[in-house]
């Protein structure tokens, strides 16, 4: 495992992620979401969108692809069956629609050691096709040491 100290924050290849319809849909049922705007074109059209609106947390979904290639770094040695998904934190901006482009850039913000366990912080930065904000995320994931 490379010293804290070795790591500096960089930056990783960005991602696209084409929001589909049904994505949105089958998302939404399996977080028990009810809002019609996440599944009837017609409500969502009612409401001023062009498409049914992802729900806000659909960030995972999006972003999950950068946040998981950041973590398979391999100078960052993370051993997955010893990492614990400690926090993340979501800054929303404009509505994701079926039908957006999402491009995430991820990076590197912050190695540090405690009590024997690496704490790494990722932030992500989430824009549409028309470059407008979508989301901001930080994520904070701890190795534990292997026993």
């Amino acid at each position: 495992m490379p010293a804290s100290a070795e790591l500096t924050p960089r930056s990783f290849p960005a991602h696209d992620y084409a929001v589909g319809r049904e994505k949105i849909r089958e998302y939404a049922r399996a977080v028990g979401e009810t809002d019609p705007l996440y599944f009837e074109v017609g409500a969502a059209r009612a409401a001023g969108h062009t498409d049914v609106v992802a729900p806000p947390m659909f960030a995972a979904v999006y972003s999950g692809a950068s946040f998981e290639a950041a973590m398979r770094d391999p100078e960052l040695d993370i051993d997955l069956a010893m990492l614990l998904h400690s926090g993340q934190e979501f800054e929303w901006g404009e509505l994701v629609i079926a039908g957006d482009q999402i491009t995430t850039e991820i990076a590197l913000a912050e190695v540090s050691e405690r009590v024997g366990m690496r704490f790494i912080v990722f932030r992500s930065s989430s824009r549409n096709q028309r470059g407008e904000h979508v989301c901001r995320g930080t994520w904070t994931v701890v190795v534990r040491p292997r026993r």
